[in-house]
């Protein structure tokens, strides 16, 4: 027999076989190989063409791969995949985008396909950096493409423009007082601007958000359904969807279960509670453990645990456009009711931890609940961990726990460089020193109103060190080579849902989830990384996704509803065309760094920012002309 891993004798006929390509495999060994065989939606051998034929039979659906790479279906270990595919079908996505230009004409189109009284929204996964103009819009550029039609433009958790339809729309004006955490931006006379501001908490965002018109359940049902293909054609199978606010369970699961009950799920999702209610955050948890259990469901649609919010008062938001929050003096006693009602009912739990002083208190309490009632091997991992140092990388090993890893200062490694320096950016977040510790690690995106949904994104900037704007921010030793960071997608993210003996690797025993890429992962260069796609998605052995020469055995794209969605006219994530660089002078370069910035995006947005201050941020990031 020749080296594999199969059985010496077929045990089934095969439904599917795959041959002539590069399947990397993602087993102990880091093995590939050139064929696969599947029944009944799993892996039952893997290894040569010749091997794998055995078997099959007549009625066995056999696809040559014409030499393509294949890696297991990538699997998201933070995404809000729920209440982004609520919402999918309303957005107009910048995900990708190379120019400001084309954004704002994306923008103008989708003005004049939308139908009063909906508004056009940008919700996240974009930032000024990747724009070739490197700013953002003005609101005197949105005010003039969108005078009547509401236009919503989220800038990760920091700050949103409306233009002044949308105020309107949402009743801001001169009398309405600022809430808690955010701050409406005004002119002279007291009028807003159009400017919100998340200081220090995104709350104000959200609630803005949220009071714009929303889907009807049939279009709510096509938009979890896109949202869901787009993720297939970037090679997700899999994700481990972290609640979100506004997402209240179960009534906002309604449309997801029911996708389910229809068999129309083509990602696997395993879903964590969010607690809506602050200073209630007891009640909701001692429901939820009445009510269901983790792993309920099957392996398509299941719970999962707890979180990533626990409590209100645990969460320290990252904006590093505003300084470290201090979490108030409640929150021990208050995460300690939630986390010990949690471990008692053995649930699994994940919490949101951005910065190294809230992990140490978070610690404490984890620390104090184990000594009197043990954790004992249950799952439970911080999410983000940008700032954590080797010493809480410890005690999180010492408690059985993990860390889940976002591409976040991929969009923000510029702020965060502004504010605390290359030096603290370069081990933001340390991966290599979490998987030396033992910890489990998985990756995954934050997305959609961060940091963008796309795979790629986050591989590539795993393994270049890269923000999306090309900021360096990583030395080589610091990050992970592509085999490792592949491995963060796959195997690695399979241990935060329980699946680490279900998914992750192409092994016989395993789920069919695999996707054949549009190119090879392993020797594209590492630029290409960022614009890898998948020509076809598997998921239980069924193609639930396939374009370019494989197209014929994927199933036909679902049409959109409503027909004015922005996903009829652009889709999700920007389809990758080369662009010509700018044809600058150096001073016309600076003068996009600069001076253009000072009027539009990032601290430029907020009028309010020093000049000193602007003069650090950008001669931080290498700027020689900043002045103002």
């Amino acid at each position: 027999m020749s080296a594999s891993n199969q059985p010496t004798q077929p045990a089934r006929i095969a439904d599917l076989v795959i041959y002539n390509g590069k399947i990397a495999t993602q087993d102990d060994k880091r093995s590939f190989v050139t064929a696969l065989a599947v029944a009944k939606g799993e892996i039952v051998a893997s290894g040569s063409d010749q091997d794998m034929m055995q078997w099959a039979n007549d009625a066995t659906r056999r696809i040559d791969l014409k030499g393509r790479t294949v890696i297991p279906g990538l699997n998201d270990s933070h995404l809000h995949v729920i209440r982004g595919g609520l919402n999918f079908n309303l957005e107009l996505r910048w995900d990708g985008v190379p120019s400001l230009r084309d954004a704002l004409e994306m923008l103008r189109v989708q003005v004049a396909r939308t139908p009063a009284p909906q508004w056009v929204r940008v919700v996240g996964g974009w930032n000024e950096f990747q724009f070739a103009e490197k700013r953002g819009p003005t609101l005197e550029e949105i005010n003039a493409i969108a005078p009547d039609t509401p236009v919503f433009i989220l800038h990760l958790y920091d700050s949103a423009l409306l233009n002044a339809a949308a105020l309107r729309a949402v009743g801001y004006d001169r009398d309405t007082p600022n809430p808690p955490g955010g701050e409406i931006q005004r002119d002279r006379r007291g009028n807003p601007t159009g400017m919100l501001i998340a200081r220090p908490n995104a709350g104000l965002l959200y609630a803005t958000l949220a009071k714009g018109p929303k889907l009807p359940i049939e279009d709510q049902m096509n938009s979890s359904r896109q949202f869901m293909r787009e993720l297939n054609r970037l090679g997700v199978t899999s994700a481990i969807d972290a609640g979100g606010g506004y997402q209240a369970y179960p009534d906002d699961y309604a449309v997801i279960m029911e996708l389910a009950k229809r068999n129309e799920l083509t990602v696997r999702i395993a879903y964590n509670l969010f607690t809506q209610n602050a200073k209630k955050e007891i009640e909701d948890v001692a429901k939820w453990v009445k009510a269901t259990k983790p792993g309920d469901g099957d392996e398509f649609l299941k719970v999962n645990g707890a979180g990533e919010m626990l409590v209100f008062s645990a969460a320290d938001f990252e904006d590093f456009l505003e300084p470290r929050p201090d979490l108030p003096g409640a929150m021990e006693s208050e995460l300690e009711a939630v986390v010990r009602l949690l471990v008692q009912n053995r649930w699994p739990f994940r919490l949101h931890a951005t910065y190294d002083e809230s992990i140490e208190r978070f610690l404490n309490v984890f620390e104090r609940v184990n000594q009197d009632t043990p954790f004992n091997g249950l799952r439970w991992f911080f999410d983000h961990c940008e700032t954590i140092t080797q010493r809480n990388i410890e005690r999180i090993a010492a408690l059985g726990g993990g860390i889940a890893i976002q591409h976040r200062m991929a969009f923000q490694g510029e702020y965060f460089i502004a504010r605390y320096g290359a030096e603290a950016a370069a081990r933001t977040p340390p991966v290599r020193q979490m998987l030396a510790a033992g910890l489990p690690v998985g990756a995954g995106t934050d997305a959609t109103r961060v940091a963008s949904f796309n795979p790629f994104v986050s591989l590539y900037w795993l393994v270049s060190g890269r923000t999306v704007g090309g900021t360096p921010m990583y030395a080589a030793q610091d990050r992970l080579d592509r085999m490792e960071a592949l491995r963060r997608y796959t195997v690695g993210s399979a241990w935060f849902s329980n699946d680490d003996t279900r998914k992750g690797a192409l092994v016989p025993g395993q789920l069919a989830d695999f996707a054949v890429l549009s190119d090879d992962f392993f020797t594209v260069e590492e630029e290409t990384i960022k614009h890898l796609v998948s020509v076809m998605t598997v998921v239980n052995g069924r193609v639930v996704y396939a374009a370019d020469e494989f197209e014929t055995f994927g199933p036909p794209a679902l049409p959109v509803s409503p027909s004015w969605s922005p996903v009829a006219e652009y889709g999700g994530y920007a389809r990758y065309r080369p662009v010509a660089p700018l044809q600058q002078s150096c001073n016309d370069a600076c003068v996009n760094l600069c001076g253009v910035h000072k009027h539009a995006h990032g601290w430029a947005w907020r009028s309010n920012v020093p000049a000193s201050d602007a003069n650090t941020f950008w001669g931080a990031l290498g700027c020689s002309c900043f002045a103002f």
